[in-house]
Order: C-alpha cells, then structure tokens, then sequence
C-alpha cells in the first residue's frame, strides 16, 4: 500500500526526519490561507498521486506569486496526471502539496528496502539524488552504495559514518546521516514498510539535511498491524477492480488479455496462466481466490473478472484441499446464477470429492465446459475465446 507524499512526509515528522514546511489542500478555496500558512517568498505547487517523476510530466511547479499560485492549482486540482511510473494509466489529482521553497546546495538520494535475497532491510544511497535511480544504477553503478543491516544489532555508528565519507558530507550534514539512518530504519521496522525513499534528500545552504521528497510503501501482509495507515488509503489511486478485490481477500491483477483466469494459489495461478499462453489465448487477469474460497468469494470473483468488457471465456482451475471441490462447485452454479453469465466457462476441478463436485456441475444445467487436466482445460478456454 502506498502513501501520498504529504502522508508520507507526516510521517516522516513523527519520527523527527526533516521535512519542508507545507499544506496540503483538497480545495482552491483553501489555497490563499496555505500560501499565508508556509510563509515563503515563493512556493512550490505539488500534485499529490501514487507515482514519481510527477516534475517531468507538470504534476511539479515553482510559483513566486499568489497569482501564479492560484493559476497552476486551478489547472492541476481536480485533473489527472500520468507519468513514466503509472505504466500509461492516469491518475486523479485530489489534493495539492503546497511547501516552502529552500535553497538547495546538493541533492542526494536514499532509500531503505527489504531485501529479500540478504533477508534483511538495505539502504541504497547515491550522491545523485534528483535522478531515476534506475538509470544512475545503470549508466554509473559506482556512484550507488548499498548497506545490508544486521537484524540482530540494527543501524550501526560506523555503517552511517562509511556513508557520510563516501557522500563527501561533512560537519552538521555528516552527523544528521547517522540519525536519519538510524529513524529510517526504526519507523520501517514500527509500521511494517517495505520501501523508504528520499529523492532528492537535499542538503541546505545552512549545511542540514531535508527530504525534499517522500514515498512510503507499506507491506501489505501487514496492514492488520497498522490501522492508522490504513485510514489513510486512497483506493483513487489504485485499479477500482484490485481495490474491490482486497476487500473480499482476493489477489487480483487486471492485465491485457480475454480470458478470464479464477484459481486457487499463486502458483498454480502463474501455471495457469503460461498454459494459456502456450496455446494461444491471452490471460486477462491474475486471480487468486486462496486456499480458504467461500461460494461468496467466488461469486465475487466472477463479478470481477467479468468487470473487464475485453473477457470472452473463463477458466476456472481449482485444487481442492482446504476447501472440498464440492463445496467449489456450489460457489461456481451460485455465481453463474447470480451474475448470468453470457460467456462460456470451463472448469478444471482436482482434488478432495473432485467426483461429487463435476457431478453438481453435470447437473446445474449451466453451459458449464467441464475439463479433464489442466492442458485440456487451457486448449478449450482458449478454443472458446476464438
């Protein structure tokens, strides 16, 4: 789950990480008491979406007046911006950032991640701040600096020190480092984050450090441990389909294709999927119902597949385990009836009372294409898509 980078910077400020002083507003209205608020000779107008490099597509502006101000709001509250991040969706503008402007010296870059393949949280630092971290790690891999943490010990004094040298920081800039590594890490590890990025973090006239900029993403396996960050979703920002989907607990992921895909398991979701593309077809979704499917889940999981006007067959491939085929069987009728399916499903059933299961679907009476392995289930879903 992300957070907006006002969200994100609040954040930030509760943990005593510097931040520029800022409002956020929803409404034009609130614009002139903001511009009072900040209290700068000029200001800068943020548009408040879940992506980056909102400065190269607009979403940015440096204004130095209250005119200028009042122009670039209008324009950008309540419109929609896309930017190289958001893979050619737009996203509503709901809420400006308005903050001071400071004078800058030197723009540096941090984050800190979970990784995965030391098992432990990694910062990863540049003196380029203000750059696509992808292209410096591409064009000048030695200008990156990576520091795996030790999850028994934690940030230690002499890792924020290599740090400081190799950003050629010095003085009170060189001693904020050291602290703001060691809040980094302390809010990741409070609120479950998987991701922290400052860029830039810039680094003043008067020589402190100031995330200029913020983006927080959160672990989603943990938001029942974070209640007031949860409060703070904006579902706007996210696919209306996948956002419906984490509300019944289903894994979602709508992608370009016209064949509807409802499984159980990740793994068996991705198998599915290559299947479907070695015969042919195109996958329109990712859909994970889990091991625990419910006939209310899956009904809600046909309403969404069927949300996208591109699907002309379903597949239906479920391991029954936890959840007996049966039991699959009565979801997979009570769906198709309650949404009235007008497309053709095939269902590939295995597992506990697979029998009893084919059996209902046998005698629904529904134009339900029943499939013996999952390689026969792939060839007639695609067959029927044609």
């Amino acid at each position: 789950m992300n957070l907006h980078e006002y969200q994100a910077k609040a954040l930030f400020a509760q943990y005593g990480i510097a931040v520029p002083k800022g409002v956020v507003i929803d409404d034009l209205a609130q614009l002139p008491a903001a511009l009072v608020q900040v209290n700068s000779q000029a200001w800068v107008v943020k548009a408040q979406i879940h992506a980056g490099a909102r400065g190269k597509a607009g979403g940015v502006q440096l204004v130095k007046d209250a005119q200028e101000a009042q122009t670039v709001a209008a324009r950008l509250l309540g419109s929609s911006l896309a930017t190289v991040q958001t893979a050619g969706k737009v996203l509503p503008i709901h809420a400006l950032l308005i903050e001071e402007t400071l004078n800058i010296q030197e723009e540096l870059y941090l984050s800190l991640v979970v990784d995965r393949v030391h098992r432990c949280h990694t910062f990863v630092i540049s003196a380029c701040g203000g750059m696509d971290i992808e292209e410096v790690a591409e064009t000048h891999p030695e200008k990156i600096v990576t520091l795996h943490i030790d999850p028994v010990v934690g940030v230690m004094p002499y890792q924020c020190r290599e740090v400081g040298f190799a950003l050629g920081l010095n003085g009170e800039a060189f001693k904020q480092l050291g602290q703001l590594m060691q809040k980094f890490y302390q809010l990741a590890l409070d609120k479950d984050i998987a991701q922290l990025e400052i860029n830039p973090l810039i680094r003043t006239a008067e020589n402190t450090l100031v995330a200029l900029d913020a983006k927080v993403n959160i672990d989603a396996n943990a938001l029942y441990r974070q209640p007031e960050l949860v409060s703070m979703r904006d579902f706007s920002q996210e696919d209306a389909r996948e956002a419906k989907a984490s509300e019944h607990q289903l894994n979602y992921i709508a992608l370009d294709g016209d064949i509807g895909c409802m499984v159980n398991g990740a793994g068996l979701a991705m198998a599915t999927m290559d299947l479907i593309k070695l015969n042919g077809g195109a996958p329109a979704n990712f859909l994970d119902v889990g091991g625990g499917a419910t006939p209310e889940r899956v009904a809600e999981a046909f309403k969404l597949i069927l949300s996208s006007k591109e699907v002309k067959s379903i597949l239906v491939n479920i391991f029954g385990g936890i959840v007996r085929c049966d039991l699959i069987a009565d979801g997979i009728i009570q769906a198709v009836q309650e949404v009235g399916l007008s497309i053709p499903v095939v269902v590939r059933l295995e597992g506990t009372n697979v029998e009893l299961g084919k059996e209902k679907l046998a005698k629904s009476g529904l134009s339900i294409v029943s499939a013996d392995g999952l390689a026969d289930a792939a060839k007639k879903v695609v067959e029927l898509a044609k």
